[in-house]
């Protein structure tokens, strides 16, 4: 009996457009998830979200994107299943409800919350354990800033005891770190 296919919920800016590096980095991500065997769940939309949903698709992979009314647009042409929701709100929660694990590409403040929202819920036991794992060094510095409150501190949390968040240095690194995990659980 073969195990359920592991979804991995990508998150970042819809701004990049192809030939933008950030545009590229999620192209290559979706390839190498792909490659490893993995789903690839994004927000659906345009920037990181297409070029990682066209990776995906030209690495012979599967595709989920979320969607929202509230945003109006439908998905890029790269998703194979759009999962519709009404509100912003509805979209983050469906998004981490997919996902067996993550990666946060550079981004804006929606990309900022969705990043906080997953950490502080694995942080706060709200979930189950799941992997974490920003893509490149754009984010290591609020990460850093929020360390210095987390770590280091007498807490009962669990980012006091050992880093939730995960930095991956290029796409191959956070698909084998992610396949690696899985394998393990």
């Amino acid at each position: 009996m073969s195990r359920q296919a592991q979804i991995v919920t990508v998150f970042g800016s819809s701004r990049p457009r192809e030939g933008d590096a950030h545009y590229a980095q999620a192209r290559a991500l979706g390839a190498a998830l792909a490659e490893k065997g993995l789903v690839v769940c994004s927000g659906g939309y345009g920037g990181v979200m297409e070029a990682v949903s066209r990776g995906t698709k030209e690495a012979g992979g599967r595709t989920v994107g979320v969607t929202a009314e509230f945003f109006k647009g439908r998905a890029n042409r790269w998703v194979d299943k759009e999962v519709r929701v009404k509100s912003w709100q509805a979209r983050l929660f469906e998004l981490i409800k997919r996902g067996h694990g993550y990666v946060t590409c550079p981004g804006g403040t929606g990309t900022l919350v969705e990043l906080a929202v997953v950490w502080e819920m694995l942080n706060k036991g709200a979930m189950s354990r799941k992997p974490l794992v920003m893509l490149g060094d754009f984010w290591q510095p609020v990460i850093d800033r929020v360390r210095e409150v987390e770590m280091g501190h007498p807490s009962r949390w669990a980012e006091s005891g050992e880093p939730l968040v995960r930095t991956a240095p290029s796409a191959a690194d956070a698909a084998r770190y992610l396949a690696d995990y899985f394998q393990t659980r």
